[in-house]
């Protein structure tokens, strides 16, 4: 312990950042999650016109314990045939938001609903790391301009 209050006392508090973290709490836009359709609309109503085609994106709803909208985060801007999607900021926000569920999406420009085996990849492992924070992964959508895939409603998830 002699060493760490050592090192504390080098550091000025002013000098040391905090990390904050916030979000516009305005009117409910989707109120409850009820359903992967509901989920999937939402998702699709946050793109411009004609950008769900353009380039893939990678989207995160943030839910409390009643699948009530606590946030939405744009979390990924990708090109034409991928994105990143990075766990650590993920679950940062939703521990730092006390969020109780998530839902993770992403659009497919070429119009497939397929998904990719990164896609599989990437649900399992966001899966895992919610389940040891007691954040419950309900859905990873896919969706594209006229429709949609649901992981949760093809018992992938």
């Amino acid at each position: 312990m002699g060493e760490l209050s050592g090192i504390a006392g080098q550091f000025k508090a002013n000098l040391i950042p905090e990390i904050k973290l916030s979000y516009n709490k305005g009117k409910r836009v989707l109120g409850n999650v009820k359903s992967s359709k509901d989920a999937a609309n939402f998702i699709r109503s946050q793109y411009r016109r004609g950008s769900i085609e353009a380039q893939e994106f990678f989207n995160v709803i943030y839910l409390d314990r009643k699948n009530s909208v606590i946030g939405y985060y744009r979390h990924s801007k990708g090109g034409i045939a991928g994105t990143v999607a990075d766990p650590r900021i993920i679950f940062a926000i939703a521990l730092k938001s006390l969020s109780s569920g998530i839902i993770i999406a992403h659009n497919h420009p070429s119009g497939t609903l397929k998904p990719s085996s990164s896609d599989i990849k990437i649900t399992r492992k966001i899966k895992q790391i919610g389940d040891l924070h007691e954040i419950s992964l309900l859905d990873h959508l896919i969706v594209t301009k006229e429709s949609y895939f649901s992981f949760s409603d093809e018992g992938i998830l």
